[in-house]
């Protein structure tokens, strides 16, 4: 009996120390991602079947970011998102101005912070990443279910950057890769999370708030 007590009170340890890990490396991470001076990096989004949806840029700087894609370009300055819609070859022919909700992760930076808040978490090592597996203790998030993949060491100097996330929404998975990662050594201009309409003099905006 106390040798099954012993080996009990053992795994509850390894547990316990396994859970504290994910979730330093997860502070980790988010530290990178809240640089004052701001962090941007490249990004390729894919469907649940591989497809593939956008590549680009994202700029964040506390709570404001930029996402500029092949497909999107999307600007927000902590209050007001501006949103290009038909942009292509020949430009911008609308843009949406919103008020977004804090659930919809516009931002691809937003998944790291979700344990933050009502999630449970584990974590593995796959090679040289920790892979998280996140899971929401709530039924009504609007994020049930995502894994973050974090580098372990440094990439291009930068350590504990995100190497991809994937996110269930709306009984969809999404994949999120991230590349080319940089902490910004001074800040980020705060122009750059503004839609400016004298770059876009031909676009409609439409003011959906």
């Amino acid at each position: 009996m106390e040798r099954i007590k012993t080996i009990m009170l053992m795994l509850l340890m390894a547990v316990a120390s396994y859970g504290q890990t994910a979730k330093q490396v997860l502070d980790k991470t988010a530290a990178a991602l809240s640089n004052k001076n701001g962090f941007s990096a490249a990004f390729h989004i894919k469907d649940g079947k591989g497809n593939n949806l956008a590549n680009g840029r994202f700029m964040v700087k506390g709570k404001k970011y930029c996402l500029r894609s092949d497909k999107m370009l999307v600007w927000y300055d902590g209050k007001t998102q501006w949103a290009a819609v038909n942009h292509g070859a020949n430009g911008i022919d609308e843009v949406n101005v919103s008020t977004p909700k804090s659930t919809d992760y516009s931002n691809p930076a937003d998944i790291v912070y979700l344990y933050r808040q009502g999630y449970s978490y584990t974590m593995k090592k796959e090679g040289s990443r920790y892979v998280i597996h996140l899971k929401a203790t709530a039924k009504n998030k609007a994020v049930p279910e995502a894994y973050i993949s974090v580098w372990q060491g440094q990439v291009a100097g930068v350590a504990y950057t995100p190497a991809s996330i994937k996110f269930l929404r709306d009984k969809k998975w999404t994949t999120i890769d991230i590349s080319s990662c940089t902490i910004h050594q001074k800040p980020i201009a705060d122009a750059t999370f503004r839609f400016n309409s004298k770059d876009f003099p031909k676009a409609e905006v439409i003011d959906l708030r």
